[in-house]
């Protein structure tokens, strides 16, 4: 294995894990089962120095569900948004996944810590402990009266999308659709313009990545913090709803934010497929176009671990390290790819947190 530098990641679903699989958590955790794509051994190994955790509310699987992986197999497609889920369908799974975090950090016995400052972040970076930040991906367990965002503030919470893909309260996210624009329906609610500028007020990180052009726009409108999408990519390179165009990279570099490259692979190839098979060409291609429109400072990594089909070559989290070494290849500098990897996240939280 390839020496690993240190790195800070923009995103990741191992909640989700826990939550599909409780009676085997301390095996998914602590010893690795096999599966997946993190786990605290191969972190450790892989120099996984701290990340955002997601808590994302599924949706219920209807019977009659299409097979949304083979429909991404063979583009063009548009996939249907599950329906809005309410806040108390939504608030005893999000408090179910708060818990798993909070688990986490018990039973790594010092070497894992939910961080709510950017000073507590450096701390446990400075230390070798993994710092986790507890994100919300969707707010569907906040409700329009954006009392619980208090509490979930006070719980850790200091990151939170408006939306995933699916309606909230709050907003509207992209479909899953190939080829298509980002600008794919209204913006922002009412109930959502009062979100974003309470997030500010409570320094909770506002993260872009999903939600739609016009709710985007309405953000970077109300906003007084960095604009930032935390596992996006760039829809030039690839024209999925999920990515970012130069407008809106545009928008993001004036306001010194950030975009954690995302490593899904049907928001990677530039045809679209939801195929494994993807060389270090397609994704130094993105970061190629996101440092070309956002600047070294404000780009870095955003996996996606354990919510999305991602790289042969990347495989986990302990392929991290072949990517750094495939960015050095490139030509980045190592002051650079020490940057992409972790330095931008932590200068980002402190601008932010």
């Amino acid at each position: 294995m390839t020496t690993p530098i240190p790195h800070f990641d923009g995103h990741n679903d191992f909640l989700l894990r826990l939550l599909r699989d409780p009676a085997n958590r301390k095996a998914t955790w602590l010893t690795g089962n096999g599966k997946g794509h993190l786990d605290l051994p191969r972190m450790q190994k892989a120099g996984f120095a701290g990340g955002f955790f997601a808590i994302y509310i599924p949706s219920p699987v209807a019977h009659d569900a299409p097979d949304f992986d083979a429909l991404m197999s063979h583009p063009p497609y548009d996939l249907p948004l599950p329906d809005l889920i309410g806040v108390d369908g939504a608030q005893p799974v999000a408090l179910a996944m708060a818990g798993h975090l909070m688990w986490m950090e018990r039973a790594a016995g010092g070497a894992f810590k939910i961080c709510r400052t950017a000073a507590e972040v450096r701390d446990c970076v400075a230390r070798g402990v993994i710092a986790a930040i507890m994100h919300m991906e969707g707010a569907e367990a906040i409700g329009a009266d954006l009392d619980a965002l208090h509490v979930w503030h006070a719980a850790g919470l200091r990151s939170l999308g408006p939306v995933w893909s699916r309606p909230t309260v709050f907003g509207h996210g992209v479909p899953f659709r190939f080829p298509g624009s980002p600008d794919t329906g209204p913006g922002l609610t009412d109930a959502g313009k009062a979100l974003i500028r309470e997030c500010n007020a409570l320094n909770i990180m506002v993260d872009l990545s999903h939600l739609n052009e016009k709710g985007f726009d309405d953000v970077a409108a109300i906003s007084d913090a960095p604009l930032v999408a935390t596992h996006s990519n760039a829809y030039a390179v690839t024209q999925s709803t999920r990515n970012l165009t130069d407008r809106q990279l545009g928008v993001i570099a004036a306001s010194d934010g950030m975009v954690g490259l995302n490593y899904a692979v049907s928001f990677l190839r530039p045809d679209g497929l939801k195929g494994a098979d993807v060389g270090w060409d397609i994704l130094l291609r993105h970061m190629d176009h996101l440092l070309h429109h956002l600047g070294e400072d404000r780009v870095g990594l955003g996996s996606d671990f354990d919510g999305a089909t991602i790289p042969d070559g990347i495989g986990d989290v302990t392929g991290v390290p072949a990517f750094q070494a495939a960015m050095l290849a490139h030509g980045y500098g190592a002051d650079l790819v020490h940057k992409i990897s972790r330095g931008n996240w932590l200068a980002l939280l402190d601008r932010t947190l």
